[in-house]
C-alpha cells in the first residue's frame, strides 16, 4: 500500500463487482473493470500500489502481485468484513461519497443541477444532491440510499454505533 497507516486503495478482478461497489458506497477508492485480463489487473495494481482483490488462488500464486487479497466468501458483504478485517480500515467520514459507477469522488450539484436534473418530488428531500464530474451521474438521499445504509449497519454494526 501508498505508506504506513494510508488508506490503503483497492482494485477488485471480474468476480467482485458488487464488492467494488460496496467499497465504493464506503469512499475507498476502488477500481473495478470486469473486462480486464489478469495480467493487466496485476501490473495495474502493482503500478498504483492498489490491494488487488481477488477470489482466484490462480492469479495469485502465478501472477503474484504485490499486495493481493484472496477472498474466501462468496457473499458480496462478507466479502467486504473480510476486507474490512483484513486491511483493518477505519469507518469513513461519510458514505455516498464516490460515484458508484466509475469510482469518481463526487462534488455537490450546483443548484441549477438539482433543479433540472432531480425529480420536483426529490428535490424537497432532505440532503446534498451530488453529481459525479465524470460520468455525470446525479445521487441523493433517497430510498434507495436508505436501504442500502441500513444494510451496511446491519453488516459493520460496530461502524456505526
Amino acid at each position: 500500500m501508498d505508506e504506513a497507516g494510508a488508506t490503503p486503495r483497492f482494485l477488485a478482478d471480474a468476480m467482485l463487482g458488487r464488492l467494488a461497489r460496496w467499497l465504493r458506497v464506503l469512499g475507498f477508492d476502488t477500481l473495478y473493470d470486469p473486462a480486464g485480463e489478469d495480467k493487466e489487473l496485476v501490473a495495474l495494481a502493482d503500478a498504483e500500489q492498489r490491494v488487488l482483490l481477488t477470489r482466484d488462488h490462480h492469479l495469485v500464486r502465478f501472477l503474484r502481485p504485490h499486495h493481493p487479497l484472496l477472498l474466501v466468501a462468496e457473499a458480496p458483504l462478507l466479502q467486504l468484513r473480510e476486507v474490512i478485517d483484513a486491511c483493518q480500515l477505519h469507518p469513513p467520514a461519510e458514505l455516498f461519497s464516490r460515484c458508484l459507477l466509475c469510482n469518481q469522488p463526487l462534488r455537490t450539484a450546483t443548484a441549477e443541477e438539482a433543479a433540472t436534473l432531480v425529480p420536483e418530488s426529490i428535490r424537497m428531500l432532505p440532503g446534498q444532491v451530488r453529481r459525479c464530474p465524470n460520468c455525470r451521474r446525479i445521487y441523493w438521499y433517497g430510498s434507495h440510499t436508505r436501504r442500502m445504509h441500513e444494510t451496511l449497519i446491519s453488516a459493520i454494526p460496530e461502524w456505526f454505533q
